[in-house]
């Protein structure tokens, strides 16, 4: 960094205020003019505004000045232009994680609290995602729980998008004294099937909010003298009817992909329907395309993005052992490749819904960096060690990333 630079009153340059700048000879230039002053004395004034522009040429032309030198700070690589991938990084080991105790949060579900279950290795807990190119601004909780006085933050998914809804409570808990004021609007418990759950953080004015809506459209009942196999209609061309309930919200974000199966869409008797009319030979990968047309079409007309800050997360890597899903084995560390996790299809075509929505709409593209996070699962560290689980990720753990990453799209001026 180069300050202002001043001179003396007998001429020459005050080298206390330069840094970073190398003038050679400056001791010979500043002894030439201490005599040439000398020597004014005795031969008097006019000849001293001679010798005052001899010598202010002669030090221009020796020590004319070089163009500075601007070095980036390291710490905060050119990403201000919204460069920065935060998404394209490493997992780097750090001790002051994991950011809260789920033991002492109310709203860390039993399920997902993989010490409280008998997990004993806590490496798991101990890594900061990394980006290559720049870094991740460390968020002050209390500027969080300040900037968010008065809004409404809306969660919209499966289980996975509840794990992040959870997250969020329990690291903005740890800024709030009053941990009673933080509460279930309606006294309800969190369940794997329960619709809606509003958390009130009263003491801010403000509430974190979990709808599951895990296909995002409407499901409903088959039409009338459909084959016996259809259980279920997936009507692809409606969103969720409790969508109304998502608009007046001042953030708002989605997920979806995990039901998206065969075991859990063909095999349980679900089908798809558009227009009122099945849809029985129509792919799972052509209708995920499909209800995302669908979400893209009631973002574009339904929602204010003047007043509500959208946000689509991608899939989230899973780690199973075989297609079946039957074995889970948990890693103790990270991968150190991702093996081919961190490309997905339905993350793909998120990707492209995202990239032609006319309102402006935020990626999390998550998936590359789970892909490495292979130690970060629950396992049979669950409520039902018996189902073994390489989807959900523990808490604390890889969802407290997610919403890091969301804080810094909100409230840093990186992106």
């Amino acid at each position: 960094m180069v300050k202002k630079l001043k001179f003396s009153s007998c001429g020459h340059l005050r080298s206390d205020l330069v840094k970073d700048l190398n003038f050679g000879k400056m001791k010979h230039c500043h002894t030439w003019v201490f005599h040439s002053f000398n020597g004014v004395l005795v031969i008097g004034p006019l000849l001293l505004l001679f010798l005052v522009a001899i010598g202010s040429g002669y030090f221009y032309n020796a020590y004319s000045f070089p163009e500075p030198i601007v070095h980036e700070n390291e710490n905060r690589t050119s990403n201000l232009s919204g460069k920065c991938n935060f998404f394209d990084g490493n997992w780097m080991p750090d001790e002051s994680y994991p950011l809260y105790n789920a033991s002492e949060c109310p709203f860390a579900e039993q399920g997902f609290s993989c010490l409280a279950n008998g997990r004993e290795d806590k490496e798991y807990l101990k890594w900061r995602w990394k980006p290559r190119n720049c870094e991740i601004p460390r968020f002050d909780v209390h500027e969080i729980l300040e900037k968010l006085r008065g809004k409404r933050v809306v969660f919209v998914g499966d289980s996975l998008s509840r794990t992040q809804w959870e997250s969020m409570i329990c690291i903005l808990m740890t800024g709030v004294e009053d941990k009673k004021s933080v509460y279930e609007v309606k006294g309800r418990k969190i369940t794997r099937q329960i619709r809606h759950l509003q958390v009130r953080f009263s003491s801010f004015n403000f509430t974190v909010e979990f709808y599951r809506s895990i296909f995002l459209v409407q499901p409903g009942a088959p039409p009338k003298r459909s084959p016996k196999r259809i259980k279920k209609a997936l009507m692809l061309d409606k969103m969720d009817d409790i969508s109304k309930e998502w608009i007046q919200s001042d953030i708002l974000i989605f997920n979806t992909g995990h039901w998206w199966t065969p075991t859990k869409l063909f095999e349980l008797g679900w089908y798809f329907q558009i227009d009122g009319k099945m849809k029985l030979g129509m792919t799972i990968n052509g209708a995920f395309k499909q209800a995302l047309a669908t979400w893209k079409s009631w973002v574009e007309k339904k929602v204010n993005t003047d007043r509500t800050r959208v946000f689509f997360r991608t899939f989230e890597a899973t780690h199973w052992s075989d297609e079946s899903r039957d074995t889970c084995n948990v890693t103790r560390l990270p991968w150190s490749e991702t093996n081919g996790k961190d490309e997905n299809l339905f993350s793909d075509m998120i990707i492209d819904t995202l990239r032609n929505v006319s309102n402006p709409v935020t990626l999390l593209h998550v998936t590359p960096m789970g892909a490495y996070r292979s130690d970060a699962h629950v396992g049979t560290w669950s409520d039902n060690p018996l189902v073994p689980d390489c989807s959900h990720y523990c808490l604390p753990g890889v969802p407290d990333m997610w919403n890091e990453l969301l804080f810094a799209f909100l409230f840093s001026d990186q992106q």
